[in-house]
């Protein structure tokens, strides 16, 4: 008796697709959870693009898993006095197009990163104070006006490319794979937003060469259609797992599940700039003078904030409640600081202490789906603080349109009054992200590059910046510490969770887990 196809269980036709897709291993298709908006590498500051491009064309330093420092194009570094580190690049380093790697390439790169035409977020800000030098085609050393132990940290977040690609391509020429002059052990064939972006092979990669011949991301941003991709073959490996499916792929046979803590913090920012803030008023309507400027206030709403609860009911378990912006294993963070606990009746006090008894009117904004569960996250808090006496509405958007309007929409400045958002902390340390979303707000020096709340403490800057010039790892990770305590005591941001970042594949896959959230092609193998 023959049995229609159509017929066969669910689960029955999963597995023999399964089965029937890993006879292919030389080719590897991974389904994203957020898509890139663009293939230069340094045209936005994004980990969607970071991800893809560093695979491509390699830092000087690369990052492991857990984001330690590993030498990359560069074979070794040392600082030769307080303010010069010299990097040695690799003797047989080559870019794709096969052209040797030199120290004009490097240089050439380090000027184009600052200059890049209508960036929305810059990678300028990890340059801030650096200049180049050529001692010889493989010898560069990075000079600072003070002592800048965090060299290493910063440059690793720079993808270097051909002087010919840095001086004579556009973002667009990139986006068009024109660029040949990377050195990693991918490079870029095709870049077609809204569907996928396809690697191939470096065959002048320095290092053992990859397993896969051509990689293929594809952009499945909505959760169900990742997981339904990966069930019927389509795809052998997706990120972002939705947390309410992690139990069932579990205990799936032919999938298996990879996961790791993440260094990206899920928070709150608050204007704390402006006399008038535009999306709160008294419960009438009438004008009040911004809540959010006193700290007893931004006390109470983080009080009434449930973590816990977020954790397990919104993000299944997928999720750590969070008290600084990366969690305690990370270089330079707070052992002291704790999450704040949920106390609705103390927050309520704090409130009324402020004079604000009767509560106020409060418009919250964030994206929807560039960060697990985020709108779902943000229904929850919108509900905590209306427990709390507040009137709140929400109000989600695009990514793309959120981000641009929370950084510059009001005349150049942050239009919100109450954002939702993540950061992860792409140097795998804590200073970055202090400085990023806590630092005063100035572009020249790089500081408060996404301080979309433009709050200001010059305890905290003074602290911030006595640790960057420390050059002892351990007293630079205590000044950190201090820093983290002086930010987070005073509530710049209201931290609400870590994330924790969850892959799945066909169980003949192994996949590397990352703290930085990249599904990287050469962490996954075949078993």
């Amino acid at each position: 008796m023959s049995i229609p196809l159509r017929a066969l269980p669910v689960a029955m036709a999963c597995a023999m697709a399964l089965g029937a897709s890993a006879a292919n291993a030389k080719d590897l298709s991974i389904g994203l959870g957020s898509e890139p908006s663009s293939i230069d590498p340094h045209y936005h500051n994004l980990a969607p693009n970071n991800a893809l491009v560093r695979q491509v064309y390699e830092p000087l330093i690369a990052q492991g898993p857990s984001q330690e420092l590993l030498p990359g194009l560069a074979e070794s570094w040392k600082p030769i006095n307080d303010t010069t580190w010299e990097f040695k690049i690799r003797e047989n380093a080559k870019f794709a197009n096969g052209d040797q790697v030199t120290v004009d390439d490097v240089i050439a790169t380090m000027e184009r990163v600052p200059n890049v035409p209508r960036s929305p977020a810059s990678f300028a800000q990890f340059l801030t104070g650096m200049s180049f030098e050529k001692v010889d085609d493989r010898t560069l050393h990075v000079k600072t006006q003070t002592p800048a132990p965090l060299v290493p940290n910063m440059v690793s977040v720079i993808a270097i490319v051909s002087e010919e690609c840095a001086k004579n391509m556009s973002t667009e020429d990139f986006n068009a794979v024109k660029c040949d002059g990377g050195s990693g052990p991918y490079q870029f064939t095709e870049f077609k937003p809204g569907d996928r972006t396809v690697m191939k092979k470096n065959p002048n990669y320095w290092g053992p060469a990859p397993e896969w011949d051509t990689v293929t991301y594809r952009y499945l941003t909505n959760g169900p259609t990742r997981v339904a991709a990966l069930l019927s073959g389509d795809v052998d490996v997706i990120e972002n797992v939705p947390p309410t499916d992690i139990a069932t792929l579990k205990a799936n046979d032919d999938i298996a599940i990879s996961d790791t803590l993440s260094n990206r913090v899920i928070y709150l920012h608050m204007d704390q700039f402006r006399e008038n803030s535009p999306f709160i008023t008294a419960k009438d309507g009438s004008p009040i003078k911004n809540p959010l400027t006193d700290q007893r206030v931004r006390q109470a709403l983080s009080m009434a904030i449930n973590r816990p609860a977020i954790a397990e009911r919104i993000m299944d378990g997928a999720a750590v409640p969070a008290e600084q912006v990366l969690a305690k294993n990370f270089f330079g963070t707070s052992k002291k600081l704790e999450p704040t606990p949920y106390d609705l009746n103390a927050a309520r006090k704090l409130l009324a202490d402020a004079g604000y008894k009767d509560g106020f009117k409060l418009k919250m904004h964030g994206p929807a789906g560039r960060y697990t569960n985020d709108t779902q996250i943000l229904e929850a808090v919108a509900q905590m603080f209306t427990r709390l006496g507040l009137d709140v509405e929400i109000e989600t958007m695009p990514p793309s349109n959120f981000f641009t309007r929370a950084s510059t929409g009001d005349n150049g400045q942050p239009e919100f009054s109450l954002i939702l958002a993540g950061w992860g902390a792409g140097t795998g340390e804590t200073s970055g992200s202090l400085r990023s979303l806590m630092g005063t707000f100035d572009k020249s020096k790089g500081s408060g590059a996404a301080n979309r709340g433009r709050y200001s403490n010059p305890d905290l800057d003074a602290k911030l910046n006595e640790a960057l010039k420390a050059v002892d790892d351990e007293k630079r990770a205590a000044l950190l510490a201090e820093a983290s305590e002086i930010g987070f005591t005073d509530l710049g941001i209201i931290p609400i969770h870590y994330q924790t970042n969850v892959w799945a594949s066909k169980n003949n896959i192994d996949v590397q887990a990352r703290a930085d959230e990249y599904s990287v092609a050469a962490g996954m193998k075949s078993k």
